[in-house]
């Protein structure tokens, strides 16, 4: 078992030092070619966030950028902050209220689908869809983003952010995260038509207006939890080409403010995930062990490959995260096999709510199948 363990971690150093080389960066020199792009971002309680995020958007350099923000039944001062703001950007930032969710689609699917039905997402060539915690530092991102399709020509462009970190768990997951992201999404892979493998992320996915027409937009799949990946499968399952591209450190947020909004995120991403049902409780217990894997070889008979493979992981992993948010390593990394432990409750917590039925996010639970009985 020692040496199965360190041969699996060596082989994940592999991966990330191939997913590292394989992620390109966008061009340093941004689209001069005049293009018409709405940006659409849903809301829902979003105050801690979303004043800075949108005044850095509202900075970008593209002329034909039209924001389009649905302030989605908003109880905090989600409205204020808009209320603020519109005035001072007319033509430029158009806020829509929603206060009714339809039955048969999540808060977010329905919040993009009423964006993309106004005139200024109608008229654009492409729209960009983006959570109301994102922001963009660099003022010419969406510009340089557009270079990159101009240079290696895709409908739909996924960019990885850089995640920032506060408390002790956002320190310790969401770098750990991001590799483990890596790992699943390959992007030379991504880029190939004969692969399967696509990729869309909530933090900056960007298609062409006409491919999003073609597939039906988000009512085609308005129960879907994990819209962008899921919108960017069926673009690449239809023919549509697809891109992914390192974002950070100009594009970035603070994906999950604690422990318990990473673990609320995860059971609701779970939820979308085939197989969830079948695979929630092996895995659980898989995960746990994994991770705790360092301290069990430890308090066994390898203390020495304990420690190995204590050290080996956060050594990878940071070069992930050097990679993604040009950031410096955090001692924090070396109690990474507590992670186990926050993953299995969200994948169990996800595991509940698949077998009642339901998707909950921000205080909103929506049912994804019919009752029975």
């Amino acid at each position: 078992m020692p040496i199965a363990l360190l041969l699996l971690a060596l082989f994940a150093a592999g991966v990330t030092a191939l997913r590292i080389r394989s992620l390109p960066d966008l061009p340093l020199e941004p689209s001069e070619a005049p293009a018409s792009v709405c940006l659409c971002i849903p809301a829902r309680n979003e105050a801690a966030e979303l004043g800075p995020a949108l005044d850095s958007w509202l900075a970008q350099d593209l002329p034909g950028l039209h924001i389009v923000v649905v302030d989605d039944g908003s109880t905090d001062a989600t409205p204020q902050i808009l209320a603020e703001r519109t005035p001072r950007h007319p033509g430029r930032l158009t806020v829509i209220r929603n206060d009714a969710l339809p039955a048969g689609w999540l808060g977010k699917n329905h919040a993009l689908h009423l964006a993309t039905a106004t005139p200024q997402a109608r008229s654009a060539d492409g729209l960009l869809f983006v959570d109301a915690d994102v922001r963009a530092d660099d003022p010419a991102l969406v510009r340089r983003a557009l270079a990159m399709l101009e240079a290696d020509p895709a409908e739909v462009l996924a960019l990885v952010p850089a995640v920032d970190t506060a408390g002790f768990w956002e320190r310790l997951i969401l770098p750990f995260g991001a590799t483990a992201f890596l790992w699943m999404v390959p992007p030379s892979r991504v880029a190939s038509p004969k692969s399967r493998i696509a990729c869309g992320i909530g933090a900056f996915t960007l298609i062409r207006r006409e491919a999003y027409d073609a597939l039906g937009g988000h009512a085609a799949a308005p129960l879907e939890p994990v819209d962008d990946m899921m919108l960017a499968r069926r673009a690449k399952a239809a023919g549509f080409r697809n891109r992914v591209a390192c974002g950070g450190p100009g594009l970035h947020l603070r994906m999950y403010p604690g422990l318990g909004a990473f673990v609320r995120g995860l059971r609701k991403n779970a939820v979308g995930w085939p197989g969830t049902v079948g695979i929630a409780l092996p895995g659980a217990a898989l995960l746990v062990a994994l991770f705790a894997s360092p301290l069990i070889l430890a308090l066994g008979d390898h203390p020495g490959w304990g420690l190995g493979l204590w050290l080996l992981v956060p050594a990878f992993v940071g070069s992930a995260h050097q990679r993604l948010s040009r950031r410096p390593m955090d001692l924090a990394w070396a109690l990474w096999p507590l992670i186990g432990l926050p993953l299995a409750a969200g994948l169990l917590w996800a595991l509940a709510d698949r077998l009642r039925g339901v998707n909950h996010w921000r205080g909103r639970s929506v049912r994804l199948r019919p009752r029975r009985g």
